[in-house]
């Protein structure tokens, strides 16, 4: 929850895997020119609805977007952290509501709301691992991908209109979905301890010692695990010591003047096997963020999608440095 921003590189598939088809996008920050065009993109779309749950929203170019579908007619309506980001969400949320948009603070039962989400017309799911905060667009690795489940969009909509007005609400896995706090640590470990090959991992946080374990183990038993991180300071050096001697790689890189923040969370299991599977969402690898917060991620076989963040993570170990102890 440190930093977030990302590459974009968008792609459309409409992909048949183990006989269903789904048609998703994936965008991968940064991009070129230093925005988040895919996603202004995205929000433009909406002709009737566009709800909105967002951790950190300090974007004019996204909050002029929102205001000007509310004047078309849009209903808009946007969830913001208040418990941890208030003050940076504050004048977001009182000039979308002075320009029509209908904001609400979100559930303080919640530690924060750290979920990044936009849905369109009830119709195609944004589910983003970064927030809308325009400082970190030009150095952050993040993703964005959409989802066009009927299930799974009707239960993204149906947890939001429960926050929306502080509602209790259990949410379900739908087709796909990840939900913090009622399912992801389970979801989370069961889709590391399914990788039979190779897992590829990215993440901002690596403090929670089940990971840690799950992470290990699977070196232990045979699955080539790669781990990319930003590192603070050397803040997890305890938990890379223990993810290293078990044989993961480890590959970071510096906080401070860093040409990458990784602050995606995202793993691709056994990709180029029958049982690939990937893993993009906002939940850190924190005790808070998979039982404290309210957060959402998404699991997908898309094989579009599967590649581009296959290329993606490939490159960013490659350009980070391999950890050792120091």
């Amino acid at each position: 929850m440190k930093r977030t921003t990302f590459c974009l590189a968008i792609l459309s598939a409409a992909t048949l895997f183990a006989g269903v088809a789904q048609s998703q996008t994936l965008s991968t920050f940064p991009e070129s020119d230093n925005t988040i065009t895919p996603v202004y993109n995205f929000i433009n779309t909406a002709t009737k609805t566009l709800d909105m749950t967002m951790y950190e929203f300090v974007d004019t170019t996204a909050q002029a977007d929102l205001i000007a579908l509310a004047k078309k007619g849009v209903t808009v309506r946007v969830i913001l952290d208040q418990n941890s980001e208030m003050s940076s969400n504050e004048a977001a949320f009182n000039a979308l509501t002075a320009g029509g948009v209908s904001c609400h603070w979100a559930n303080t039962k919640y530690a924060v709301t750290h979920q990044k989400t936009i849905t369109v017309d009830s119709t195609t799911s944004m589910i983003l691992t970064l927030n809308l905060t325009s400082k970190y667009y030009s150095d952050t690795r993040d993703f964005a991908i959409t989802d066009t489940n009927a299930a799974d969009v009707a239960e993204i909509e149906a947890v939001f209109n429960a926050d929306f007005v502080n509602a209790t609400v259990t949410p379900t896995k739908a087709t796909s979905l990840i939900w913090s706090p009622n399912l992801s640590a389970a979801a989370l470990e069961a889709f590391i301890n399914s990788a039979t090959h190779t897992l590829l991992v990215e993440n901002e946080e690596m403090s929670n010692s089940t990971i840690v374990t799950d992470l290990a183990n699977r070196a232990k038993a045979g699955v080539a695990v790669t781990v990319i991180m930003t590192n603070d300071d050397n803040d997890y050096e305890s938990e890379f010591e223990t993810l290293t001697k078990a044989g993961v790689k480890v590959y970071t890189y510096k906080d401070s003047g860093t040409i990458l923040y990784i602050h995606a969370k995202v793993m691709l299991l056994d990709y180029g096997y029958s049982d690939a599977n990937v893993y993009i969402g906002s939940i850190n690898f924190s005790t808070a963020s998979m039982t404290e917060n309210r957060e959402l991620g998404q699991t997908t076989q898309n094989a579009t999608v599967m590649l581009s963040a296959y290329n993606t993570l490939v490159s960013d170990y490659q350009g980070g440095t391999l950890w050792t102890k120091t």
